[in-house]
C-alpha cells in the first residue's frame, strides 16, 4: 500500500491544486490538519466552502482520510472547547475524518481530532482504547501535533505534544504522522523523522510555493521518502 501524506496547507490553493495532480498516484491520501488559515484575509467560512469543493475532488481519486489542526475549528461546544464541525459534516464513503479508525489492506488507520481542551483531549484517549487492532495488524494513528523530540524543534526548543508521548509510549502504534510544527525538518536539530521504541513518527512540513512537503509512505515495501524543498530524502522502515 503507498499512502501520500502532507498536513498545514493553510489554503494554499496551489498545494490544493497539486494534490489532485497527484493524489491517483496513491492508495490513500492522509491530510494531518491545518487545511485553513485563520490568520488568513477570507472569512472562515469561505475557505471552508472552497475547501469543501476539493476534497470532494479529491476522494474521486482516491481514499481520502483528513484529520483536523488547530486551524480548523468553526465551532465551540458547549464547554468552549474548539470542534471542527464542518469536517465531521463531510464524513462520507472514501472520506474519513475525525474519530474514525479503518482498515485499509490489512493497515488500520486512526484518525485523531485536535483536543483544545480536557474533555476533546479525554475523547481521543478513548478513541485510541477503542481502536486498539488484533496482534500483529500495523497501527498507523493521524495527529496533527508531533510528539516531543525533534519533530517538534521550533528553532528554540522542543514544543511537541507531551501527551502524545505518554500515548505513544503507552499503545506503541507502529506509525505516527503529524505536523504543526512548520519548520521542525529544516532545522539542524530537527527532523523529518524519528524512532520512539518501536514507533517510527514524520512530520513533513511546511514549505511555500506550489507543491507541499510530502511523505510517500510505501508499506509494500517498507520505505518512507521525504519529498521537499530541501530536497529527496528516504528512511527505510523495516
Amino acid at each position: 500500500m503507498k499512502l501520500l501524506f502532507v498536513a498545514d496547507l493553510h489554503y494554499a490553493l496551489k498545494q490544493f491544486d497539486w494534490l489532485t495532480l497527484n493524489a491517483g498516484e496513491c492508495d490513500a491520501l492522509i491530510i494531518g490538519g491545518d487545511l485553513l488559515d485563520i490568520a488568513g484575509v477570507l472569512e472562515i467560512d469561505v475557505q471552508v466552502v472552497v475547501v469543501e469543493k476539493y476534497l470532494q475532488r479529491l476522494r474521486q481519486a482516491t481514499r481520502l482520510i483528513v484529520s483536523s489542526g488547530n486551524h480548523d475549528g468553526d465551532y465551540r461546544d458547549a464547554s468552549g472547547e474548539s470542534r471542527a464541525k464542518w469536517l465531521a459534516d463531510l464524513k462520507s464513503e472514501r472520506l474519513h475524518v475525525d474519530g474514525e479508525s479503518i482498515d485499509v489492506e490489512g493497515v488500520r488507520i486512526t484518525i485523531c481530532p485536535w483536543w483544545d481542551g480536557p474533555i476533546s483531549c479525554a475523547e481521543v484517549e478513548q478513541q485510541l482504547l477503542a481502536a486498539v487492532p488484533p496482534p500483529g495488524v500495523p497501527w498507523l494513528w493521524v495527529y496533527h501535533a508531533p510528539p516531543d523530540g525533534p519533530l517538534s524543534w521550533n528553532g528554540k526548543r522542543f514544543v511537541g505534544d507531551s501527551i502524545l508521548s505518554g500515548w505513544i509510549e503507552r499503545f506503541k502504534p507502529d506509525f505516527v504522522v503529524s505536523g504543526h510544527i512548520h519548520n521542525a525538518p529544516f532545522y539542524p536539530d530537527g527532523a523529518w523523522v524519528h524512532r520512539i521504541g518501536k514507533t517510527w513518527a514524520f512530520n513533513p512540513g511546511r514549505q511555500i510555493g506550489a507543491s507541499p512537503a510530502a511523505l510517500w509512505i510505501d508499506l509494500k515495501n517498507g520505505v518512507v521518502r521525504w519529498q521537499s524543498i530541501a530536497g529527496v530524502e528516504q528512511q527505510a522502515i523495516y
